[in-house]
């Protein structure tokens, strides 16, 4: 592993421990040149998966970009990193798992709306705020409403 401080291509592993749930590891390394240390993920990837965008295009999926969608949404809410990890680390073993290699873009939305409702309820209207394309205020109070409607009916 190159070393991202200096470029040095010998480094040397620490430590490494499995995380999310044995389906990856952490590995700490440091650089046997300049001694910079730092940590890499290796994570099993089933099928190389691309994304379907509402404007059609086809464009790699990107953990990355899920995961910093989900930390938008959970900013400053009382959910810990690791429980953070297994949910996002969950939607992308249920994509992984489906089998199919193209997946709309729409159906990682819903999986993300699902799984914050489950979650954290103000996380989950502000990711809807964003991927259901509020415009003005009353689309938060219409929003909301329809979910106090559905947990008075449902209330589990």
């Amino acid at each position: 592993m190159r070393c991202p401080f200096c470029g040095h291509p010998d480094t040397a592993v620490k430590d490494s421990r499995a995380i999310e749930e044995n389906v990856g590891i952490r590995r700490r390394r440091h650089c046997t040149d300049c001694g910079a240390r730092f940590t890499t993920v290796e994570r099993v990837q089933l099928l190389p998966l691309k994304i379907i965008k509402k404007n059609a295009e086809l464009e790699p999926f990107d953990r990355e970009k899920l995961s910093h969608s989900m930390e938008l949404a959970l900013h400053k809410r009382p959910i810990d990193a690791e429980r953070r990890e297994r949910v996002i680390s969950s939607i992308v073993r249920q994509l992984e798992s489906c089998g199919e290699t193209e997946i709309p873009s729409t159906k990682i939305g819903e999986m993300v709306m699902q799984s914050l409702y489950e979650l954290d309820k103000v996380a989950y209207v502000r990711f809807a705020s964003v991927y259901q394309d509020f415009d003005v205020p009353g689309d938060f109070k219409n929003f909301i409403s329809n979910l106090d409607l559905a947990e008075e009916q449902d209330p589990t």
